[in-house]
Parts: C-alpha cells; structure tokens; sequence
C-alpha cells in the first residue's frame, strides 16, 4: 500500500469522495453529518491523503489542524472493494503518526453512534482512542460519537 498526498483532482478519488459523502447522509440527518466536501478537503488547514495499490485507489484519509497543537481525523474511507483488508488502519497509523510529527498534543475525531459506525469505532479504540465530549466547533449530538488520543 501506498500513501501519498492528493490534490482531489483524479476522477477516482472524487468518485470516492462522493460516495462517502452519499453514505454519510444515507446514514445520518443531514444536520448530523460532518464530513467534508472536495472544497472542505482543499482547505490550507487540511492534509488530504490516498491509500493506493498500483493504479487501483483503495482509500483516503485526511488530517485537519484545528490549531498548533490539536488535529482532526477527517475522511477515513475504504473503496468497496477493499474493505477488511487493513486500509483504514494502515491511513490512521499514518495519519497518527504525521499528527505527532507536527508536534500536536492530541488528536481527535467525530463519527457516526448508528451500528454502520460501529467497525470506525472499533477501529479507532483499537488504536487509543477514547470517548470524549464535542471539541472544536461540533455541539453534543445523539448522531455522534466524539473521540481522541494524546499524542
């Protein structure tokens, strides 16, 4: 697998992107879902990163800065096809690990309280995250669950 920094611009990794997208809201209200759009993800403050096996995408992850010392896990995907594989917990390692690079202190993240969450958050415990209350600018939401780790 291989991990590289992504300017959204290829045709598959914006048909990825909108198919997180269309997920999220299959999934959750529209005022509960956070995930970012392709404008969102090209914000200077995010990092946006794709998961490739030879020319096959497998799937993405982004690291947002909310200030010098605090990020956030943004748009953890896998492609369909590839699901069960490790892709997700190989992009948070590395998300993980650029997080602690930069110096910050924690590193925190929002996903889905429904059962099609519930691999995400076995994931993210699985790698020291723990359940806290909203940070930044999310408020306390039955549709979500909040998470972070100290770094």
């Amino acid at each position: 697998m291989e991990i590289r920094v992504d300017d959204l611009t290829g045709d598959k990794i914006i048909a990825l992107i909108g198919e997180h997208l269309q997920s999220m809201f299959e999934s959750s209200p529209p005022e509960s879902v956070h995930a970012l759009d392709l404008d969102g993800l090209r914000s200077p403050e995010v990092t946006f990163w794709s998961v490739w096996e030879g020319d096959e995408l497998l799937g993405c992850g982004a690291l947002k800065e909310l200030d010098a010392k605090h990020g956030e896990v943004k748009s953890m995907r896998t492609a369909s096809a590839h699901l069960r594989k490790g892709v997700a917990r190989r992009m948070l390692e590395h998300i993980i690990a650029e997080a602690a690079r930069r110096g910050y202190d924690r590193l925190s993240l929002e996903t889905g309280s429904m059962a099609e969450f519930e691999p995400a958050r076995k994931l993210y415990e699985s790698c020291g995250f723990r359940y806290c209350g909203p940070f930044a600018d999310y408020w306390d939401d039955p549709n979500s669950v909040f998470m972070t780790k100290e770094l």
